[in-house]
This record gives C-alpha cells, structure tokens and sequence, in this order.
C-alpha cells in the first residue's frame, strides 16, 4: 500500500512483520520515534483472514491479572490520543457485566482490580438491566469503564497516523524468508529488505515464521465461532444495540468463559460467543465445518436460553475468527533468546485488541533497547521450556 510518489526502498531503521492491530500499532510508536519503519502484510488489506477484523471489541478495565489491569489506564489514555489525532471515534462506553459464582476468585480479582466492594445479586442485576437472568446464588460485578472498541475503524486509524508519520505499508506481501544477523534481511513476493531491527507479530503465523529463526513457540491457532443472535421480539431484551457488555467467569457449563456485547455490524442482533475454539491451520480456516464439529454452539445456546432468556436460542448468524493462544493464555512479548535485535509479539487473542496501543509500545520500546513501560516477566518467551534450539 505504498503511496505512487513513494520510492521502492530497500533499507528501514526497523521492519515489522503482520499489520494487525498489534504489528500496526507496534509500527505508530515506531514512526511517532522518527524510525524509519516498514510495516508487511500478507494479505491485501482489508482482509479477515487474521484475527483483527469485524467492527466490535470489548474493552474494560476488569482483569483478574494484575498486570493486565496495570496496563489498561495506559491503553485507555492512548486510545484516546489515536482518537483525538484521527478526528474519528473509536469506542463507545457501555459499561460490562462480569458473572459468576460469589467468591470465584477471578471474579473477585476483578473486582479488586476494579477497586469496588459492591457486587450485584440476581434481582439487583435484573433490575438494573432486564435481559440478564443469573442462577441463584451468582452475582455480577459492574465495570462502568468497558465498552465497545470499533475495531475495523481503529486498525484504519492507527494505520492512517504511521503512514502520516513517514512509515511505510506494503500490503500483498507475503514473507519468504527471514536471514538473521546483525543486519536481518527479509525476502518476500515482491521484493528484498534489510533492517537492523525486526519485529514479528504475525498472528496465527508467527509460529512458522519464528521456526525459521531455530524457536519453537507453544502457539496454538484456533478456529472461533463468532455468532450472533436475534432478540424474540426485537427492542424487549434490551440487549441487541444498548446494553452492555459482558463475560463469565467460573461457570461450570462454560469453563472457558462467555463473552457478549451489543452488536454493531448487525443492527438487532446481540454477539455472544464462547471464548474457545477447535485446533486449525490458518491456511485452512474458512473450509467447511459440520455442525457436529461446532460443541461451542450447543454450550452458547444452553447458556442463553438459561441467562439471556428475550434472546433466540439458535444464532441468526456466525462467522469464523482466528485466535492463537499460549497455554497459559498470556501474551508473548521478548527478544529472541539467540537474536536480540528479533523481538516477537504473539498470543494475544481473545483480550489483546483492547491493550494493543500499549503492547505496540512494549515491542517498541523492546526493539530500541529502551527501559520498558510495564513489568515484561509474566510475557518472557524463557517461562516455555526448550523452545530454543528445535529448528537449527
């Protein structure tokens, strides 16, 4: 995507690998540094074949992590500077349920990180909010912070501000080969570059990318169903357009967690989806599923008929997303072990597009060798035993 009047150059102060929201947001900080930056991509853009596009997000400031919850000011406060440098609006305050047992201690941890003592019961909660029905016993914990992140527009306008910035975009080009050294040379279908400097946050296919640099990363690709669902009688759930977001936490039917929120690309239909998914090739994901192959419909379905009773108990409508997960679910965020001036960002999916202003920051300030923003131990790619050394 580089402009007509832009020379073909061959030589960057940096690259970066993958122009998702994290490899996009990596490259802003990178440009706002006056680092002469390429950005690569693989597919033309836009494109949903990786795990950034559709037009919604939650973001909230509950975590159970403290380190998560430590990084959510930050990530607020940056975007509302994309916000305030694009002139577009990027969020929508609406507020989010957290659900679960009393006591759960995630649940509790959210709260705590939240800094309120007050939780809500079944009766307080249906009142406050008609369309939710919790089991006896179970309470809710208010996030009056969360909302919806409008997620198509806000990878546009972090693109939009590195390219006004001076970087470069190449779109409809696909990585090759990565040559490591202390200049790295990066061939792909369209051309030859070389940096000092290289970051690689290439979603489901860092795993592969990271192979060729002798790293074998516990990087798991899944398949997710994102479904969508129709009010019984449109307006009466409140729910579809105006209500707030939500998740659980500690359910047994659900163990992995269940995530909602008013939908905005299908006016009158609320998006819930479960937060896991089947094993798959990113190469392979939009081949044809069987029903029997889809158990995450039938755990959505009990769980909505049970807790969001104005909606329909089948979806109106799915689409498929990419996830790629560690196995403790936290996000990598390092220099590789051999190559220190190689820094990869991976496993962000399923709660990294709210905190990708701030985890550009990170793998920038990693790749300049600057003191890092945030305490980087619970990311470090050394917590995975015997990742290095596989692919020699």
């Amino acid at each position: 995507m580089a402009a007509p009047s832009q020379p073909q150059k061959s030589t960057y102060d940096v690259i970066v690998i993958g122009a998702g929201i994290q490899g996009s947001f990596t490259a802003y900080h990178l440009a706002q540094r006056r680092k002469d930056t390429l950005l690569l991509e693989q597919f033309l853009l836009p494109h949903s074949r990786g795990s950034s596009h559709g037009q919604s997000r939650i973001i909230r400031s509950a975590y159970p992590q403290e380190y998560y919850s430590r990084m959510m000011p930050d990530s607020f406060r940056l975007w509302q500077q994309l916000e305030a440098e694009t002139g577009t609006t990027l969020y929508r305050q609406t507020g989010l349920v957290v659900l679960g047992p009393p006591g759960e201690p995630e649940l509790e941890a959210c709260r705590r990180s939240l800094g309120v003592d007050e939780v809500l019961d079944a009766a307080a909660l249906a009142q406050r909010f008609p369309g939710f029905r919790l089991q006896a016993g179970q309470v809710a914990v208010w996030d009056s912070t969360a909302g919806v992140l409008f997620a198509d527009r806000a990878l546009r306008a972090v693109q939009e501000v590195f390219r006004r910035h001076g970087g470069t975009l190449r779109d409809g080009e696909k990585v090759l080969r990565i040559e490591p050294g202390a200049t790295v040379t990066v061939t792909t279908t369209a051309g030859v570059y070389k940096a000092p400097r290289l970051i690689i946050t290439a979603g489901a296919w860092t795993g592969a990318f990271v192979e060729q640099l002798g790293l074998r990363l516990p990087l798991q690709p899944l398949r997710i169903d994102v479904c969508y669902w129709r009010e019984k009688q449109p307006g009466s759930a409140g729910l579809a357009s105006v209500g707030p977001c939500f998740l659980t936490l500690g359910l047994s039917q659900a163990p992995h967690g269940i995530y909602g929120l008013p939908s905005i690309e299908y006016p009158g239909l609320m998006k819930v989806c479960h937060h896991h998914g089947s094993p798959t090739d990113p190469e392979k994901r939009d081949q044809a599923v069987s029903s029997a192959a889809r158990p995450d419909i039938a755990v959505l379905s009990s769980f909505i008929s049970s807790y969001l009773p104005g909606l329909e108990t089948q979806p109106a409508l799915m689409e498929t997303c990419l996830y790629t997960n560690t196995p403790d679910e936290d996000f990598i965020l390092d220099r590789h072990p051999k190559f220190s001036n190689i820094v990869i960002g991976a496993g962000f999916s399923g709660h990294g597009f709210k905190l990708a202003p701030m985890v550009g920051k990170l793998l920038c300030e990693l790749s300049l060798g600057e003191e890092p923003s945030h305490n980087m131990a619970h990311f470090a790619i050394t917590r995975f035993p015997g990742v290095l050394g596989a692919a020699q």
